[in-house]
C-alpha cells in the first residue's frame, strides 16, 4: 500500500526530528497517525524514536487491538485512541518532553500570556492537563478534559503532546510549543515578559479568524461548533464545560472567604 508506505515514512522522519531535536531522550516520546476511521499507525514502546524502522509501527483499531506488526504498542495508546474519539478532526499525534516546554509542565505553569503573534496564529490556547500516572486511564482521562479547545498540551510533570492536520503539522506546533517556552523563559530571567494589551490581542485574534479560519483563541476548528462565529467573542460551550469545575472550586473558595469575614466582623460587633 503506497499510502500505508507514505505515512510510515513520514513517522520516522518525525521519530528523527524529535530525537536529533533532543525533544525525546532514550525510548521516550510516542507518535501516531489517523490512516482511516478504523486504524491508525502507532510507534512501539522500547524503541528510540531516533531509531525507528518501518517494520516497527504498528497498525491498530480504535479499540487498540493490533491489525498488523509483532512489537507492543506504546503504553500511552490509551491517551491517543482518547484523543482520537474526542476530536474527529485530529489526524496525528506527537507526545514528546521537549525540555522548555516541559520545565513548565513540571513546574505546573501555564504558557497562557499572549505575547508572540506567530504562536497565536499557528497555536492558539495552550492547556495545562492535570498530572496523571502515565500508562493509566488518568492520562487519557486528564487530557480528555481539555483537548476540545487546544491542539497543543502542557502534560503536568510529564511533557507535551500536539495533535495536528497531519504528522508534520503536529510536529511542527511541537517545534513551536518549545521555542515559545524558551523565549518565555529568558524573557522572565531579563525581569518578565510584556503582554500584548487588549486592541493588540483583538486584532491578532480578528487575523487568526480572517486568516487562519479560526474564530477564536479557543477555536481547533474540530467541527464540533455548528456555527464556527460563537467562539469570537464569547467562550464556545465546550469551553464553559471543562471550565466548569473550575469555576466551582472558585465559587466556593470565595463563598468560604466571605463567611469568615462576616463570622470575624459579627463576632467583633
Amino acid at each position: 500500500m503506497i499510502f500505508l508506505s507514505t505515512i510510515k515514512q513520514d513517522i520516522l522522519e518525525v521519530g528523527k526530528r524529535l530525537y536529533t531535536k533532543g525533544f525525546v531522550a532514550s525510548n521516550d516520546g510516542n507518535i501516531s497517525v489517523r490512516v482511516d476511521d478504523k486504524s491508525l499507525l502507532i510507534t512501539p514502546t522500547g524503541v528510540c524514536k531516533g531509531d525507528l524502522e518501518a517494520e516497527d509501527l504498528l497498525l491498530v483499531d480504535y479499540e487498540g487491538n493490533v491489525l498488523s506488526g509483532v512489537k507492543t504498542p506504546t503504553s500511552e495508546m490509551k491517551m491517543h485512541l482518547a484523543i482520537y474519539k474526542a476530536r474527529p478532526d485530529a489526524k496525528a499525534i506527537v507526545h514528546a518532553h521537549p525540555q522548555n516546554a516541559t520545565a513548565f509542565a513540571v513546574a505546573g505553569l501555564p504558557l497562557d500570556k499572549i505575547t508572540l503573534p506567530e504562536v497565536i496564529f499557528s497555536l492558539g490556547k495552550i492547556a495545562l492537563a492535570e498530572y496523571g500516572t502515565p500508562s493509566t486511564n488518568q492520562v487519557p482521562d486528564a487530557v480528555s478534559k481539555v483537548i476540545k479547545v487546544a491542539d497543543c498540551i502542557l502534560l503536568a510533570n510529564h511533557g507535551a503532546l500536539t495533535v495536528g492536520s497531519s504528522i508534520m503539522d503536529a510536529y511542527f506546533k511541537m517545534e513551536i510549543l518549545d521555542h515559545f517556552a524558551a523565549i518565555t523563559l529568558k524573557a522572565r530571567a531579563l525581569g518578565g515578559e510584556k503582554v500584548l494589551d487588549e486592541k493588540e490581542q483583538k486584532e491578532l485574534f480578528r487575523i487568526r479568524s480572517e486568516v487562519y479560519g479560526k474564530k477564536g483563541p479557543y477555536c481547533t476548528n474540530c467541527g464540533v461548533c455548528t456555527d464556527g462565529k460563537q467562539v469570537k467573542d464569547r467562550l464556545p460551550a465546550c469551553v464553559v464545560n471543562t471550565s466548569k469545575i473550575e469555576d466551582e472550586s472558585v465559587k466556593k473558595l470565595t463563598e468560604s472567604v466571605v463567611s469568615d469575614v462576616l463570622n470575624i466582623i459579627n463576632k467583633r460587633l
